[in-house]
């Protein structure tokens, strides 16, 4: 680890972007200097981006069933990609689910095993496990896995067709689903019925796991929110942050309570969700977001950034501080997402064209690329 001056450039402060010098010590940001002189004139120097929720890790984890098989190598190439995208924290975002394959309650435990044992691993990876509020039988296993492995985020998800086994029909994609989870279409679509049949349980259940995880200091969060009524009964239930709301009376029932709001970049960049629900940059125009994640696309919350500012809906400062010091807040990392004096040497070197020349973690090279690159080696 190399004390480091960085002159030059243009810095995002607190109080926004000033022209000055941003000094490193001992992998932390400085007061004052004394460290190696690299000139990055013509260039942003930016708090790392934290992530509170990505799952593009899975493509390198699983890039045909079955092919990975050393776990710790895909955990390698996530480093490497997180880290050119500018992601000095990354919220890991695992399923433990009835859906079988990559979100099943066997591979989640593999996966922590492999994270926890995986050296080199330059950007912080932190864990998510989303968590099928209707697998009943697996609340104590889940519970145990969540203290065992120290997992600091946990959101509950429903994903079960519900409208569709109300009328006693098959669900859609039933026999890729089955396929995907190792059982076949009948036992899978029995499965389905036992958790339905349950559903009334749940409420009661999820209420008493979440208020046994937030005494344990566990963020809390439920998935895809698609009415206010449905904000209010996670809410009530314990789970204060709203992920990925999917309209814009669930953000607003979120903000207005005070529930932080996470969205995701890719529909930012698209200029609209995917699959027709609210805008995310609607919402960020409306005051409602407090953050943006990369969803399923690690680029996207640099990208989500830049369109934000070329469309007008905020300024460069006010649109970067949904992907660095406000995640950080929900998420209680105080030591990050602002360039302060104290806090941990997290940070971004951008060019003039929005590419990531550098990447930092704690005062330690885990990018760097190009003509920054070349000044790095010069200085």
């Amino acid at each position: 680890m190399t004390d480091l001056e960085l002159v030059g450039a243009e810095v995002l402060r607190p109080e926004g972007m000033v022209r000055g010098t941003l000094s490193v010590k001992e992998g932390a940001i400085a007061a004052a200097g004394g460290g190696r002189q690299v000139d990055l004139s013509g260039y942003r120097i930016l708090p790392g981006i934290v992530d509170m929720h990505g799952d593009g890790f899975e493509r390198h984890l699983a890039p045909r069933r079955g092919a990975m098989k050393n776990l710790g190598d895909g955990l390698a190439s996530v480093d490497a990609e997180l880290a050119a995208n500018g992601i000095t924290t990354a919220v890991l975002a695992q399923f433990w689910s009835w859906e079988g394959g990559m979100r099943s309650p066997e591979f989640a435990r593999r996966f922590l095993e492999a994270l926890n044992q995986t050296e080199g691993l330059l950007t912080e990876m932190l864990v998510q496990l989303r968590f099928e509020s209707h697998l009943l039988s697996d609340y104590a296993d889940f519970e145990a896995t969540v203290q065992d492995h120290a997992v600091p985020y946990v959101v509950f998800n429903d994903h079960l067709p519900h409208a569709a086994l109300d009328k006693g029909k098959k669900p859609p994609r039933l026999t890729g689903q089955a396929l995907k989870s190792g059982r076949s279409p009948e036992a899978h679509l029995a499965l389905l019925k036992e958790l339905h049949a349950a559903r009334d349980a749940v409420p009661e259940a999820v209420a008493k796991l979440a208020a046994r995880l937030a005494a344990q200091g566990v963020c809390l969060g439920s998935h895809d929110d698609d009415t206010a009524q449905a904000r209010d009964f996670w809410r009530a239930r314990g789970l204060a942050i709203s992920e990925f709301p999917e309209s814009l009376d669930a953000a607003c029932a979120a903000h207005t309570a005070g529930d932080p709001v996470i969205m995701g970049a890719p529909n930012v960049v698209r200029g609209g969700s995917h699959s027709g629900k609210v805008s995310a940059a609607d919402l960020v125009a409306e005051g409602y977001v407090d953050a943006l994640a990369s969803d399923y696309h690690y680029p996207a919350p640099r990208q989500a950034v830049m369109r934000l500012v070329a469309d007008e809906v905020c300024d460069f400062a006010a649109a970067w501080t949904l992907v660095s010091a406000r995640p950080a807040q929900v998420l209680g990392l105080t030591d990050r997402g602002s360039l302060e004096a104290g806090k941990r040497a997290d940070l971004v070197v951008m060019g003039p064209d929005g590419r990531i020349g550098a990447t930092l973690v704690a005062g330690k090279v885990s990018h760097m690329s190009g003509t920054v690159a070349a000044r790095f080696m010069a200085g």
